[in-house]
C-alpha cells in the first residue's frame, strides 16, 4: 500500500540513536553506525523520531509500504517489557547482583582535580544501565551520575571528580539497541533522587544519551537539579 513512512538520509546520519530512543514502536536499529529503519511495518508514519534527530537526516516519503501493524507493535514492547523486568530482578547471574558499596568519605569536591585519586569511589552495582534495577536501595536520597561508557577512559580523574558520592550508570546509545530512556524513567520515579548529573563525550553519538536522560526527567514529572557536563577526547571539560 501506499502510505507516509520515514526516510533516513545515511549521509546526513551520525550514528547519534536519537530517532532509535525516540521511536516508541521500535522500527529504527542502529546498524553499522547509521541509523535504519528495518521494520517498516513498526512505523506509524507519525515522526516522533524526526524532532529527535540533530542532523536533519530523517523525512517522510510517500511510497509503497507495508501497513502498520499495532498488534505487531504491542507484541513486541510486551516483550522488551518483559526483558526489561527480567533484568531488572536478580535472575542468579552473581555478576548482575545488586551491592551497595559503603564508603566512607562525605566530602565532595568543588572543582575537578589535575590528578585522580588511586582509590575507587564507586557505591553501586551493576552500573550498566541496562542491568541497573529500578528499585536499590542505594538509589534512595542519592546523586544519580549517568554517564557514557568513554568519559572515565579520556578524563583521568573520573572517579574522584565525577563518581565520588553518586550512584552510577553507564551506558552507550551506539552500541546498545535500547532505548534508555524507559529506564531512566522508572528509576526517577521509583525513587528519591537528589539530583543528576550527565557526563558525556563531545562526540555525536553521546548526544543519545544526554537526550535519553533529559527524556526521563522530564517524563518522570519530578523537579529534579541537573547538569550536563561534556568532555573533550584529550580529556578536558569543556565549557
Amino acid at each position: 500500500m501506499i502510505r507516509k513512512i520515514i526516510k533516513i538520509d545515511k549521509e546526513k546520519c551520525n550514528g547519534c540513536g536519537a530517532c532509535a530512543s525516540a521511536c516508541h514502536e521500535g522500527a529504527i536499529d542502529i546498524i553499522d553506525g547509521k541509523a535504519e529503519l528495518v521494520r517498516e511495518h513498526f512505523c506509524d508514519g507519525l515522526g516522533d523520531c524526526l524532532p529527535e534527530c540533530p542532523t536533519g537526516a530523517i523525512s517522510f516519503e510517500e511510497r509503497d509500504a507495508p501497513a502498520y501493524d499495532e498488534e505487531a507493535v504491542k507484541e513486541a514492547q510486551k516483550k522488551i517489557a518483559a526483558k526489561n523486568r527480567a533484568i531488572s530482578s536478580h535472575s542468579g547471574c552473581p555478576g548482575s547482583k545488586i551491592m551497595q558499596i559503603r564508603r566512607t568519605e562525605t566530602s565532595e569536591p568543588v572543582k575537578a582535580t589535575s590528578t585522580a585519586d588511586s582509590g575507587s569511589k564507586l557505591q553501586n552495582w551493576p552500573v550498566q544501565i541496562k542491568l541497573a534495577p529500578v528499585n536499590a536501595p542505594y538509589f534512595n536520597g542519592s546523586k544519580l551520575l549517568i554517564a557514557a561508557d568513554c568519559t572515565a577512559y579520556a578524563y583521568a580523574a573520573f572517579h574522584q571528580d565525577f563518581i565520588r558520592n553518586k550512584v552510577t550508570l553507564i551506558g552507550c546509545p551506539k552500541l546498545d539497541q535500547v532505548d534508555y530512556s524507559e529506564k531512566l524513567t522508572a528509576i526517577i520515579q521509583n525513587n528519591s533522587i537528589q539530583s543528576v548529573t550527565i557526563v558525556r563525550m563531545e562526540v555525536p553519538c553521546c548526544g543519545g544519551l544526554e537526550i535519553a536522560a533529559k527524556k526521563a526527567l522530564q517524563a518522570s514529572g519530578k523537579f529534579i537539579p541537573w547538569q550536563v557536563v561534556t568532555i573533550s577526547i584529550d580529556g578536558k571539560i569543556m565549557e
